[in-house]
């Protein structure tokens, strides 16, 4: 028996072809929305302003990056945490911790798996993610994607400050986390603070700014402990069940600190940093106040003004942890550059929530779906064809460091190296003099030590305390013309040009030499 054949018209409303393609079209509209739009416009702004995305020879500079991917194959090889000091010939032996083995392993498996370019990826997904983040929370405070994205612009150049293969880049992850789950506790949401433990397990084997984090849950556990009405202030004190959970979160976000390789040792680390390491905090430029001079201070101040601005158009009650938040993130900020990546992760939102009330109170206008396709394919296509070659990152290599020279450093000799080196040294399994883990030479002297001899004062005896046998450094120090123009140096090597320029020194134990000390020059018998 033949049946009719029944012709579906696609077009016909409730059809299921029509259904189908409905479907499809409201997916699409979906993903290619202005939130992605913009999400994607953010990205490519972080990418272009961040000189070390912009121009890889920037990146490959970052001397700390060569360390820490050592420090991670060592992990992998032996399977077992350092404890000791494992590259140097100074401090040999000594203990030594290592607060952010976990966020190190992102860029060995990188490097390991596709090489100088890896390192580029790992810090380009890194910064992106952070900025992403921020966004993301921002809507969430709002529900307006337009006061999201200029907030978020704002914050790009105030990322840039750490801009680079920085393992910090993990750790504004977990603040960025932190954030967001007090936030959501503030919308309701107060189960959701049982993760802050486990974000605080991971966070303190990634760096050692989880200090900062459980101070930001300290302050707002006590900013929420009284009733607070006066003028633009209004805090609501926790009820009892809140308060004890809250410090129930607290009490186990401290306990799970020990859940790491160092025990009480890799708490103690950045309490360390700040009281123990004055040179490192006076000397590093990243640690130097913010100066209102600077483009990165003109922004911060931009940012502080405008969320001056938009509270006067149209003012709201503050909760005290908010202003508290705010005051401590910039104080940091301007009390170190470094943390002004810091008070974008914090304040950002804050700032979003203020635009949108005062200027986006209207809803926002239609977009257009397949032009957002368009830009975001025509972006990720972009960033695919100027991502660096390996080739091309191996030539910038070769033109910052002197690697030649470094490869043929014996492993029975005593260098006394530049700290930039270093890290570069440890990578080639060269034994060094020091390198930027500046905190465990600070400790022993040898840091101070460095200096000295860095600057000529008194070099020769420093370098006859630590038995020096060879010497790279750079071509430009004043120490190099010391040591061309003494009889008991002779140069091995020179490598590079420009800044760049540097030479290996090898001692002649056999010369006489003129000992040059602080402008005076006596002959002494160097052996």
């Amino acid at each position: 028996m033949d049946f009719p054949r029944i012709r579906e018209d696609i077009t016909a409303p409730g059809s299921r072809a029509n259904g189908a393609v409905g479907l499809a079209i409201g997916t699409f509209n979906r993903i290619f929305s202005r939130k992605i739009l913009y999400a994607v416009i953010l990205v490519l702004g972080l990418i272009s302003s961040s000189g070390n995305l912009r121009k890889p020879e920037g990146l490959l500079s970052d001397a700390d990056i060569w360390w820490h991917i050592a420090d991670a194959r060592m992990l992998f090889a032996t399977h077992h945490f350092i404890y000791v000091e494992p590259y140097s010939f100074t401090v040999a032996g000594e203990r030594w911790v290592n607060p952010e083995w976990l966020s190190e392993i992102p860029f060995w498996l990188g490097y390991r798996t596709v090489g100088l370019a890896g390192i580029y990826l790992v810090t380009a997904l890194g910064l992106c993610a952070n900025i992403l983040f921020v966004y993301w929370r921002c809507y969430w405070k709002t529900q307006y994607v337009v006061p999201a994205f200029w907030a978020s612009v704002l914050a790009v150049p105030l990322m840039t400050v750490n801009a680079g293969p920085r393992t910090i880049l993990f750790a504004y992850l977990a603040m960025s986390a932190e954030m967001a789950i007090l936030e959501a506790a503030e919308r309701g949401k107060t189960s959701l603070l049982f993760l802050l433990p486990p974000l605080f397990c991971v966070w303190i084997n990634l760096h050692g700014s989880w200090a900062a984090g459980l101070g930001m849950l300290a302050l707002y556990i006590l900013c929420g402990v009284f009733t607070f009405d006066q003028g633009v202030f209004q805090q609501q004190a926790f009820s009892s069940k809140d308060r004890n959970r809250l410090l129930l979160v607290l009490i186990a976000s401290t306990a799970a600190l020990f859940i790491n390789p160092y025990g009480w040792r890799l708490i103690w680390n950045p309490f360390d940093m700040l009281l123990n390491q004055k040179l490192v905090i006076a000397l590093v430029e990243e640690w130097q106040p913010l100066s209102l001079g600077s483009a990165l201070g003109r922004v911060a101040f931009g940012a502080i003004v405008l969320m001056i601005v938009v509270n006067c158009i149209r003012s709201r009650k503050w909760k005290l942890y908010e202003l508290a938040f705010i005051l401590l993130s910039w104080f940091f900020a301007f009390n170190h550059q470094r943390f002004t990546f810091l008070a974008v992760v914090v304040i950002t939102p804050l700032l979003a929530g203020d635009l949108a009330r005062s200027f986006f109170s209207k809803p926002e206008s239609q977009t257009i779906p397949a032009m957002n396709a368009l830009f975001v394919v025509g972006t990720v296509c972009a960033f695919i064809y100027f991502f660096p070659a390996n080739i091309a990152l191996q030539r910038y290599l070769e033109a910052e460091y002197p690697l030649r020279s470094i490869a043929s450093i014996q492993p029975s000799w005593r260098t006394f190296n530049e700290d930039k080196l270093g890290g570069m040294m440890d990578l080639n399994s060269k034994s060094t003099y020091l390198d930027t883990r500046l905190d465990t030479f600070e400790h022993h002297g040898e840091f101070a030590d460095y200096l000295q001899t860095q600057y000529s004062r008194e070099p020769f005896d420093l370098l006859d305390k630590y038995h020096i046998d060879h010497i790279l450094i750079p071509a430009k120090w004043p120490f190099s013309y010391l040591l061309e123009h003494s009889s008991g140096w002779r140069v091995e090597m020179r490598e590079g040009t420009g800044i760049n320029a540097y030479v290996l020194f090898a001692k002649d134990p056999s010369a006489v030499g003129e000992k040059i000390q602080c402008g005076a020059i006596s002959t002494v018998d160097r052996h």
